[in-house]
């Protein structure tokens, strides 16, 4: 698929004098005056060119993000599991099993999952994890190979994002391009990893405007029959906000390459 097909469009609203419809909103802090604004009432329209195989994922909850409403907006199943259900289901039946946000720092369940989702993993089956903070973790050991969480981030979303474009994960089923890295919002990504095991890919390295290239955003490894992807892109904004790009790059990565 196409990432040029893709658009996002905005829907206004006008009163009946043809004065657009407003809102109130304000901003209420200790060390700043109260300040009351109106903004335009807006909906914001997202036309996804997407190719999607994935049918049924597991989703393990971490500090909390919206990334469960997002797959179901493209007619994903996602099964939003519990530390207990995830120990005692049979991952064999999903696609993927999704990793919510610092579920490193938040969920003291974690070890004991690790060893399951591994095993998940060796038998065929794909585990996404999203970013870490490199404060207060739980396990050490993410993934079947060792890297460590810095605390290096991309803050400008708009930064030029270098990408290996042979490599599986931008080829199927949607064909990644540049195209597919337009309109992402607040950053590209955070806390990304470093000490990287050579056995994982890195398809990705990106930079602040007078930083060195950082390649710890994206890391793909092969286990066994199976797929594990860390991701420090910061999908929990993206995907809420509707951005196509990240929509396509996301399903890629729980797809199975053919």
């Amino acid at each position: 698929s196409d990432a040029s097909k893709s658009s996002i469009d905005t829907l206004g609203f006008l009163l009946a004098d043809k004065e657009r419809l407003k809102e109130i909103k304000s901003i209420d802090y200790n060390h700043i005056p109260n300040i009351v604004y109106f903004p335009d009432v807006a909906i914001k329209m997202s036309n996804i060119n997407l190719v999607n195989d994935v049918k049924s994922v597991a989703y393990i909850h971490g500090a909390g993000d919206l990334i469960p409403e997002s797959l179901t907006a493209i007619g994903i199943k996602v099964d939003v599991l519990s530390n207990e259900q995830a120990l005692k289901t049979d991952l064999s039946s999903y696609d993927a099993v999704i990793l919510g946000v610092r579920i490193f720092n938040v969920n003291k369940q974690i070890v004991p999952l690790q060893n399951k989702l591994l095993a998940y993993v060796n038998m065929g089956g794909t585990v996404l994890a999203q970013y870490n903070v490199n404060n207060g973790l739980i396990s050490k050991n993410f993934g079947p190979f060792p890297f460590s969480v810095g605390r290096s981030r991309v803050t400008d979303e708009l930064a030029t994002v270098h990408f290996d474009k042979n490599d599986p994960i931008f080829n199927y089923p949607n064909k990644i391009s540049e195209a597919d890295f337009e309109h992402w919002v607040q950053e590209r990504g955070l806390y990304f990893a470093e000490d990287i095991d050579k056995k994982y890919r890195t398809p990705i390295s990106m930079q602040d405007p007078g930083e060195p290239l950082h390649n710890g955003s994206l890391l793909i490894a092969q286990y066994g029959k199976g797929k594990f992807v860390y991701t420090s892109l910061s999908f929990f904004r993206q995907l809420p906000a509707g951005i196509p790009g990240a929509y396509r790059l996301f399903v890629n990565l729980l797809s199975k390459s053919k």
